[in-house]
């Protein structure tokens, strides 16, 4: 892979942020870059190599880089969303019970074996994919604070269990190297506390800023990548290793300049990398040789629809439900993961990606209509507020006359 390889998938990778322009598609700029990575991938004109070792490993950068700006979107600091955690995760936990039966019952009609990965497909959300999507929109009333702590819920959860559920042959492995994986984030989450709370890191992050050092992004990468590597000796995905380092981040706080570095960096350069990798990497061509494939990704959208639509039955709002079955890091992973592993069926892949588009397309359908009834709760929020204050002024009725008779001698 040269420098001119690495010109035409920067230069062709602007294709997505242009499809994601027309704000009435809410397209996520991911599409764009996979559609380019399997126009001149495996698929179309083979001009990019996805076996190149320099591509797949500046891939597998991007794809950490991926879910770690993922996990630090996690809203683990926002006291606003606690009121909603309760019904989020009761919600996250309803729609993964759901997904088990539904999830082997397409395993068993497809013979593809792969009920565990498709009960984890179908119980994930994206909050990856659906905050941006959402952005601006007010988080005041019941249905936001309860939408958020469910998605973020569903998407770690089913971030932990996809190494587990894509190669149950080892398990065992995947649990040891998910623990360790886990614990050293953990420790992290301690050692920043302690970093945070001491006052060293508003004094680095002030002289960083006075001479334009950039420590914290340095500091940051070097915890990612220190976190990936722990992954790559148990032999677990990186994927986790972002997503913990991300939410350890958030959990204590991202500052505003490092976030905005961060997303620099992933955007602009690693994360187009990594998508037009992955379409490069896809044969669609399977899907015609396979035609049942075809009906499996339209089957596992369909499903992933149906089991969080049911959520309706909780009192949340049609809209809503079906935001939250929308897929896009756990099936990139799980096609990344089996494509490397070599678990996946002819045509599977894809069929995974297509399930996942379907989900896509239903997010930008409905999201207008989720952000219409945030903002008129937001709206019933300001008012019921303003008519909480001016009773207040008022005070209760009959205080006024009660102070007259007060003041007067018996």
């Amino acid at each position: 892979m040269g420098f001119a390889t690495l010109a035409l998938i920067c230069l062709v990778a602007i294709i997505g942020p242009l499809l994601s322009l027309p704000r009435w598609l809410h397209l996520p700029v991911v599409i764009g870059e996979l559609a380019v990575g399997i126009l001149l991938g495996r698929t179309g004109l083979g001009v990019l190599d996805p076996d190149n070792q320099t591509f797949s490993f500046l891939a597998e950068v991007g794809f950490a880089l991926v879910m770690f700006v993922a996990g630090t979107h996690v809203p683990v600091r926002d006291r606003a969303l606690r009121p909603g955690l309760r019904r989020g995760l009761l919600r996250a936990v309803a729609v993964g019970v759901l997904s088990v039966p539904v999830g082997w019952a397409l395993a068993h009609l497809f013979g593809t074996g792969h009920a565990a990965l498709y009960a984890v497909l179908l119980a994930s959300s994206s909050a990856s994919l659906v905050l941006p999507v959402l952005d601006g929109t007010p988080v005041r009333g019941p249905m936001m604070v309860q939408l958020l702590p469910q998605l973020a819920i569903a998407d770690a959860a089913c971030i932990v269990a996809l190494p587990l559920a894509i190669d149950p042959a080892n398990a065992g492995r995947a649990v040891i190297g998910s623990l360790a994986v886990i614990a050293c984030a953990f420790l992290l989450w301690l050692l920043l506390r302690w970093f945070v709370g001491s006052g060293r890191e508003r004094r680095v992050r002030e002289i960083s800023h006075e001479r334009s050092l950039a420590v914290e992004l340095r500091a940051s990468l070097a915890i990612l990548f220190a976190l990936a590597a722990v992954a790559s000796a148990t032999q677990i995905s990186v994927m986790l290793a972002g997503f913990a380092a991300g939410i350890a981040l958030s959990a204590v706080g991202e500052p505003r300049r490092v976030a905005k570095q961060l997303f620099a960096v992933t955007e602009g350069f690693f994360a187009p990398i990594f998508f037009v990798w992955l379409g490069a990497s896809l044969d669609l061509r399977e899907l015609g040789t396979h035609p049942a494939a075809i009906t499996l990704g339209l089957a596992l959208g369909a499903a992933a629809l149906v089991v969080h639509g049911v959520m309706v039955v909780t009192g949340q709002p049609w809209p809503t439900a079906l935001i939250t079955a929308a897929q896009l890091g756990v099936p990139v992973a799980a096609v990344t993961l089996g494509n490397t592993l070599g678990l996946m069926a002819p045509g599977e892949a894809p069929s995974l990606l297509l399930g996942a588009l379907l989900t896509v397309a239903a997010t930008a359908i409905v999201s207008g209509r989720v952000r219409a009834l945030a903002q008129a709760e937001a709206a019933e929020a300001e008012v019921a507020e303003a008519a909480s204050q001016t009773a207040g002024r008022a005070g209760p009725p009959g205080a006024a006359g009660a102070t007259s008779h007060g003041t007067v001698d018996p």
